[in-house]
């Protein structure tokens, strides 16, 4: 036991926490002000179901011993989870923190979700759909990748932070959803502005530094792995954030606030996968492509006519994806014991062009029969009267703003 370890992971694991309430501040602004409770609830909701979850059965499925596709139940309502170090998971930290480190980023990775389906998905319905979700989407993806599964294993596909289990998993998954539950009253033919544009920039800080928790944590040490994730996450934020300013800029001449926060995010999710296992340099490229590439993205949602109402297919899913295939390229095995295509290892980008097919496939198909199941018995979409009134006051009788 290391207790500057154990106190490194606990402080990344508030850090972590606090990622979920500024998501809600994320999203919250970026609604009319007619849904902003009712969307940060739904970031909210996740801090109590899904804790709850994780502690019944999903760490256990996710981390507890198993074969090559779940964990088992062992470690069901934390049995046999106590203050002693796991050779595996954090050789020199509780096994307890390390639960709760996890338990966090099943936690904001449901939260993600709900920019998706904003202004118009039934609370009941998301409530049943993200701790059903968490069961058999979130944990057995865990497991693959994190647990001691398959895609680890024999794929040999590496993930530092989650950007398979995180980012690519809530990006399908959220388009599972938004194809079946379809697009909001007016979309594409009336102009639907984000209602608070300073809220949205609050949460865009607070998600931006409890990042540094989220991928720097995953080294589960206070050591030199932890502080290159802290580098390369920050260099990938910050030119991720410039990149897509100076393109909004050339494009439309006016470079606006919301672009710079989206890019920001946009370098944070790509960096994810890779923040332990590449350099400073590669970071850089990382945030440029990032950038550029998530920019255009938007575009896919009208080429496609899905509404994506917070933009989380074209953040989170394509992201995930920019990260996981530069993580192929760029990985550096001084640095993360793995090598990319730069140092002579091309069968790594294979890796993980497999692992994201595989997992982003499942996590799609499952998602897919989730939603429609949902659909066909207790309904997914408030009604058009509900919509209209706005969902703060139709779904929970409160207001963001009472203007006397």
């Amino acid at each position: 036991m290391n207790s500057g370890d154990t106190a490194w992971s606990l402080i990344c694991t508030g850090l972590v926490l606090l990622m979920t309430p500024g998501l809600a501040f994320f999203y919250g602004g970026l609604v009319r002000e007619k849904n902003t409770i009712n969307t940060m609830k739904m970031s909210f909701l996740a801090l109590g179901v899904i804790a709850l979850e994780w502690a019944l059965v999903g760490y256990s499925m996710a981390f507890g011993p198993g074969g090559r596709l779940i964990g088992g139940l062992q470690w069901g309502g934390l049995g046999g989870v106590g203050d002693a170090p796991h050779a595996t998971y954090g050789p020199t930290i509780p096994h307890l923190v390390f639960m709760a480190f996890q338990m966090m980023f099943a936690i904001i990775t449901a939260g993600l979700i709900s920019g998706a389906v904003a202004e118009r998905m039934k609370f009941w319905a998301w409530l049943i759909f993200i701790t059903v979700w968490s069961v058999v989407v979130y944990a057995p993806l865990a497991y693959w990748v994190f647990g001691g599964g398959f895609i680890f294993n024999e794929i040999a596909a590496r993930d530092f932070a989650g950007g398979l289990v995180v980012h690519i998993n809530a990006g399908v998954s959220a388009l599972a959803l938004v194809l079946v539950l379809g697009p909001r009253l007016g979309w594409r033919r009336e102009i639907i502005r984000p209602h608070s544009l300073p809220w949205t920039m609050l949460g865009a800080g607070i998600l931006w530094f409890g990042w540094f928790g989220f991928n720097a944590g995953s080294a589960l040490a206070a050591n030199e792995l932890a502080g290159n994730a802290f580098v390369t996450t920050q260099i990938a934020a910050a030119i991720a954030a410039t990149t897509w300013m100076l393109i909004e800029a050339a494009r439309t001449g006016k470079p606006t606030t919301l672009g710079f926060a989206s890019g920001a995010v946009a370098g944070l999710v790509a960096i994810t996968p890779c923040a332990g296992f590449v350099g400073p340099f590669a970071a850089f490229c990382i945030g440029i492509a990032a950038g550029a590439i998530c920019y255009f993205a938007l575009q896919l949602k009208f080429m496609f006519n899905f509404d994506d109402s917070l933009d989380v297919i074209g953040v989170h899913l394509v992201g995930g994806i920019v990260g996981a295939l530069l993580l192929g390229v760029f990985a550096d095995a001084a640095i993360g014991g793995t090598d990319g295509v730069f140092f002579g290892n091309a069968r790594q980008l294979w890796n993980q062009f497999a692992s994201i097919v595989i997992g982003g496939g499942y996590a799609f198909v499952v998602s897919l029969v989730l939603a429609y199941i949902l659909k066909m018995t207790i309904g997914l979409r408030v009604s058009e009267q509900d919509e209209r009134r706005g969902l703060d006051l139709s779904l929970h009788e409160e207001q963001g703003y009472v203007l006397e």
